[in-house]
């Protein structure tokens, strides 16, 4: 990601961007570059506590702002109360199933995630709804939500989602996460002309495709699925930050026309060689690493990307060289990190 932490190379935790950072907290972010779980969350399904009743729990009808995080809640029910509500936080309780909320529309954020919800549903009322986060439910199907035309961000990481779909009413919408699910195939996104940050990581899926029309979109991470070639991203004109790692990517290819970009992350993948990439000028941020280059020259085609600050390339065969640190700085002189380790002057 574009922000990393330094510290020693032996304990090095790279945080980059798998998946959005606005679904979850501190204590329950995934932060595996594979996009693998934290073994401390635990899964949807796993809950060993009994539910309480809503009607134990203390409502204030004035309250905008109302947070009922772990709270045991067994069944959404006594919300309407709250007439003045914006904000709903639900996340980490006992719930099975979305109901009883229609009266609740001056809602803008509704947050359930990680509950033991299997449906979307009754959540059409909440036309004024900006921000739903279902992450870490038991969801099979992106359905119920034609009547949310004002939502921006929709959050459903980590459910057992095959398919994207019914997303044709969302022109608002600026982010989807849809990590961590069951997806083979990018599809039906046409209609997602504002979106601008799209997160796939850790499916199933095989090609990259049916994206040219997300003329909007600044990020685009699909890490740790099937892909093999690099390919329908001409149209993404917008795009600054684009992550693949832990894919199978043999060639760097089919960015001519993404000129803005600013991260790319092809790390974990079977390149063998740094090319086509000396027209990305304004590069920060090249992970390289886990890969097969062998050869120095390459790095000649990062030398127009004057602002390049960090590069990636340990566990590549660059790195048996006994000069390895010392021949990236010279090669790249705007260079301020090499892999986990600041450069000190």
């Amino acid at each position: 990601m574009a922000s990393l932490s330094v510290v020693e190379p032996q304990e090095m935790e790279v945080d980059r961007k798998g998946e959005s950072e606005e679904s979850g907290d501190d204590e329950t972010r995934r932060k595996s570059i594979n996009g693998d779980m934290d073994p401390n969350q635990p899964a949807a399904s796993d809950k060993e506590e009994s539910p309480v009743d809503m009607d134990t729990i203390t409502l204030d009808p004035e309250e905008e702002d109302v947070d009922l995080v772990h709270c045991r809640i067994g069944k959404i029910e006594g919300l309407e109360v709250l007439q003045k509500v914006k904000t709903l936080s639900l996340r980490q309780n006992l719930i099975k199933k979305i109901e009883n909320l229609d009266s609740l529309t001056s809602l803008r954020e509704l947050d359930l995630y990680d509950n033991q919800i299997r449906k979307l549903e009754n959540i059409n009322k909440l036309t004024e709804l900006e921000q739903l986060d279902l992450s870490f439910n038991l969801l099979r199907k992106m359905e119920g939500l034609d009547q949310l035309t004002q939502l921006k961000k929709l959050f459903l990481l980590h459910n057992k989602i095959n398919g994207i779909a019914n997303l044709d009413h969302f022109t608002c919408l600026e982010m989807l996460e849809l990590g961590s699910n069951r997806i083979r195939v990018i599809e039906n996104l046409d209609s997602l002309t504002s979106l601008q940050s799209l997160f796939l990581g850790t499916n199933k899926i095989n090609k990259l495709q049916n994206m040219d029309c997300l003329h909007s979109l600044t990020v685009l991470s699909i890490q740790s699925n099937r892909i093999t070639k690099m390919e329908g991203l001409h149209n993404l004109v917008s795009l600054r930050e684009l992550y693949l790692s832990h894919n199978g990517i043999e060639v760097i290819e089919g960015l001519e026309n993404n000129k803005k970009l600013t991260t790319l992350d092809i790390a974990a993948n079977r390149v063998k060689k740094i090319e086509n990439i000396s027209h990305l000028t304004e590069l920060q941020e090249f992970w390289m690493n886990d890969n097969q280059i062998d050869n120095w020259s390459d790095l000649d085609e990062l030398k127009n990307a004057k602002s390049l600050e960090t590069v990636y390339l340990e566990r590549n065969p660059l790195q048996k060289d006994p000069q390895y640190r010392r021949k990236i700085m010279l090669a790249l002189p705007s260079v301020r990190q090499i892999d986990a380790t600041f450069i000190r002057f």
